[in-house]
């Protein structure tokens, strides 16, 4: 049996964190110290798309010995799982939407569905397809309107819950949609076909990731400032168009996320791998494991218990107060994997996923 990689489970952990960082800054404020602004605007949607290229890692490495042997019976019990894995998340994400609009959950169910058609696929294949779905996004933008449905003053979707808003939603422009997130899910799964035990291949991933990063983020901002010519209503519309901003996810944020993603999940192997003893490396790998847990907890108990003191104050805390509070529950949640971890395997909501899927 091949030995778990450490690193994987680590990069997990950051994704989540860095989630919980960007996530509780959109809910509780986002207005004052810049240097804190400008470190989570780096974070907003990189976070996400990391979180969603892992996942496809993993469903790689749940399949990976079945399709090199051969082993269609067991290539057809792992289809199975992931559907079934696939529906639970949509199920849990769609069920706590009214508490969080923004839920990846259950949008990573249909990814994961469109990973599972791909799952024996060669790497071209999975490459090529990633790609157009980038690349036709642009397309569907110039057919209809992005705004429809969004009330962007709220942030509230008016008819999410409608046959037609639901679709739009998921498939065009909710948060995270099917097209073209679904990439990120293929690129993982793509990452996760290739020898990721080589150190070779990860310190050629982790350069080459981290060029294409920093020349798209080069080329996005020299565009905006020299089409813009100081006009600043002008530099905000292209910043729609030519920014790394998620929303909404064009081809220069696609690619931006991949690489940020592919660089970030490389690099943790080689430190991992280096310093595979350390107290703080062992506490991630553990706070990866429970990332699924950790997702909801930071929805149901880090914003809950916020919004219970203080309703009214919701979206007004300074961004000292956001980052702080999100790094407090981040290392609260790092506690608990670590005391967790000691007697349980995976984690509390991993558990149920488990007994509901294998």
């Amino acid at each position: 049996m091949k030995k778990r990689i450490i690193g994987i489970d680590v990069a997990r952990a950051l994704a989540v964190i860095g989630m919980i960082l960007v996530n509780f800054k959109i809910v509780f404020g986002g207005n004052g110290n810049e240097t804190i602004k400008f470190l989570l605007g780096l974070l907003e949607g990189k976070a996400a798309a990391t979180f969603v290229v892992l996942a496809g890692v993993g469903i790689a490495f749940m399949s990976n010995s079945a399709i090199k042997n051969h082993d269609l019976q067991k290539i057809k019990k792992t289809r199975k799982r992931i559907l079934k894995r696939a529906i639970f998340l949509f199920i849990i994400g769609l069920l706590y939407i009214p508490i969080w609009p923004a839920d990846i959950l259950h949008f990573y169910g249909i990814y994961m569905l469109i990973t599972l058609l791909l799952l024996t696929g060669s790497n071209k294949i999975i490459v090529t397809s990633s790609l157009v779905l980038v690349f036709i996004y642009p397309l569907l933008l110039s057919i209809w309107n992005y705004d429809t449905g969004w009330n962007f003053d709220t942030f509230e979707y008016v008819d999410f819950w409608s046959p037609e808003g639901f679709a739009r939603n998921l498939f065009f422009n909710g948060f995270h949609p099917v097209i073209p997130w679904s990439a990120f899910m293929l690129i993982g799964l793509w990452f996760g076909k290739q020898d990721l035990s080589n150190p070779k291949f990860i310190k050629r991933a982790t350069w080459v990731s981290v060029a294409i990063f920093l020349t798209i983020t080069l080329l996005s901002q020299s565009l905006i400032s020299i089409l813009a010519e100081g006009n600043q209503t002008f530099e905000d519309e292209l910043k729609q168009i030519l920014g790394t901003s998620p929303m909404p996810p064009l081809p220069i944020y696609m690619i931006s996320g991949s690489s940020f993603a592919i660089f970030i999940i490389s690099i943790c192997i080689i430190i991992s791998n280096t310093f595979e003893t350390n107290y703080l490396i062992n506490v991630l790998k553990k706070t990866g494991q429970l990332a699924l847990t950790f997702y909801v907890a930071h929805v149901i108990i880090g914003m809950g218990i916020v919004e219970a003191v203080n309703p009214t104050k919701m979206g007004q805390y300074s961004i000292e107060f956001s980052f702080i509070y999100a790094l407090i529950f981040s290392v609260f949640c790092m506690v608990f994997a670590a005391i967790w971890t000691k007697f349980k395997n995976i984690g509390p909501l991993e558990s149920i996923m488990r007994k509901l899927t294998d």
